[in-house]
């Protein structure tokens, strides 16, 4: 297969892109031309929010084609379509994309994934491979056997890690949880492997509800998962939140009424610089501090008087 590149500036990237698209691209990707120089500028995000610019000063816009197709041809009618000045399609070039195995290739990108001592996160792929069976085949190793997909969560991200971190450490036997934002499931998963008592995991998103039922059965652990509406009246030992920190902000009413007295809440998704303003949003309820950093991210924890 090849790919088309041309370059554009930052006003013109999103335009071209969808030209592109239109003209009949498979799939179109943008990177900053200048990466690896000393020009390189990174884009800065909070995960599920856009960031404030959506391409950089010069950009390499690349466009994986279709066997057979004419690139001149193509990027003449993006040029027509888009409306964009014909003379930025004059330096378009062509480079081969070589042959390979795109889903090892994928795959390979991700490792069996360790949480403290104990909990390890392990995609399906890796479950027989001997890296893990000797690093991770203590006797009182938990496996948890996840895949990445659409659904967030998956022990990589520091979020992630520092709630299953917290479920490792701090979570009372038999305690039932609440696990808000559930994702993909892990942090539920996680709970009823380490010991936990019935476990509910909520999301807004159906497509995590069914992420989160599907990864419980590969996991052979029991619990409830459900659209908020569908969550029935009541109060938990622990509530976990792995969310971000306007969400948990505008939750913190509904969260602090389902934490039992003298129960857990274990919220993440919240950088170090918005700690102070999370916590005050749960201040009426419960005393929030931070429990642990990690690369810039906190997990909030208080217990319910």
């Amino acid at each position: 297969m090849r790919e088309l590149v041309l370059h554009c500036l930052e006003a013109q990237a999103e335009a071209l892109s969808d030209a592109l698209l239109e003209a009949g691209a498979l799939s179109v990707s943008v990177e900053d031309a200048d990466l690896g120089t000393a020009d390189e500028k990174p884009l800065f995000g909070e995960p599920g929010t856009e960031p404030d610019v959506q391409a950089w000063d010069r950009n390499r816009v690349v466009a994986l084609l279709p066997d057979g197709a004419d690139p001149a041809q193509l990027v003449e009618q993006a040029m027509a379509d888009s409306g964009l000045d014909p003379a930025l399609a004059s330096g378009w070039s062509l480079r081969e994309v070589p042959d390979a195995d795109w889903v090892r290739l994928t795959q390979s990108q991700f490792s069996p994934i360790q949480i403290a001592s104990r909990l390890w996160i392990v995609p399906s792929w890796h479950r027989d491979a001997p890296e893990v069976a000797a690093d991770a085949g203590a006797a009182d190793a938990i496996h948890i056997e996840l895949d990445p997909g659409l659904a967030f969560g998956t022990g990589s991200h520091p979020t992630t890690h520092l709630c299953l971190a917290w479920l490792e450490a701090e979570l009372p036997a038999d305690a039932a949880v609440l696990d808000y934002g559930c994702g993909s499931g892990i942090l539920a998963i996680a709970a009823r492997k380490l010991g936990s008592g019935p476990v509910t995991a909520v999301d807004i998103d159906p497509q995590a509800v069914q992420s989160t039922a599907d990864n419980a059965r590969i996991n052979a652990v029991e619990l409830q998962a459900m659209l908020p509406d569908a969550l029935p009246a009541g109060t938990f030992r622990v509530v976990v939140a792995n969310i971000l920190s306007n969400p948990l902000k505008v939750l913190a009413p509904m969260l602090a009424a389902r934490v039992a007295p003298g129960g857990d809440l274990v919220l993440s998704g919240v950088l170090e610089r918005q700690a102070e303003e999370v916590a005050a949003a749960y201040a009426p309820w419960l005393a929030m501090s931070v429990w642990r950093e990690r690369d810039g991210w906190v997990c909030l924890h208080g217990r319910r008087a």
